[in-house]
């Protein structure tokens, strides 16, 4: 019996190509499962800041620049990196206050640019007499 001389099939060097390919697509999908879990948290520190400022801004005696300057706090203190360019949108009228707190994620993931949004809403505080008119 003659041995063969060459190999039909060569295995040297597969896993090194594997790791190439798996490798980058693994980081990929980390970077992004830690971008989306940004997203969640950013939301959540919005909703909070909104939150705060409807507090602030709902009260008697409270105003809009209250409730903006009170939302503009919590986003400093919880997520100011985390929310960048947070801005905040205060409606106050005699029956309803809004407010509204948006901004940009910290981006994990280059070229990928996602926004995060919390709104609060909740009737303003007005002194009434008990038949329901105004004192």
């Amino acid at each position: 019996m003659i041995p063969s001389v060459h190999r039909w099939r060569d295995d040297r060097g597969a896993a090194s190509t594997q790791l190439v390919l798996v490798v980058p697509v693994l980081l990929l999908l980390a970077m992004l499962i830690v971008q989306f879990a940004l997203v969640w948290h950013a939301r959540h520190i919005a909703q909070y800041a909104a939150q705060r400022g409807l507090a602030a801004a709902r009260t008697q005696h409270g105003s809009a620049a209250d409730g903006r300057v009170q939302a503009a706090r919590s986003v400093a203190a919880l997520g100011s990196r985390t929310l960048t360019t947070p801005s905040v949108a205060v409606d106050r009228t005699s029956a309803q206050t809004t407010v509204r707190v948006r901004g940009t994620v910290m981006t994990v993931v280059p070229g990928l640019h996602l926004h995060a949004s919390g709104a609060a809403s909740g009737p303003t505080e007005r002194l009434t007499a008990p038949d329901g008119g105004q004192p």
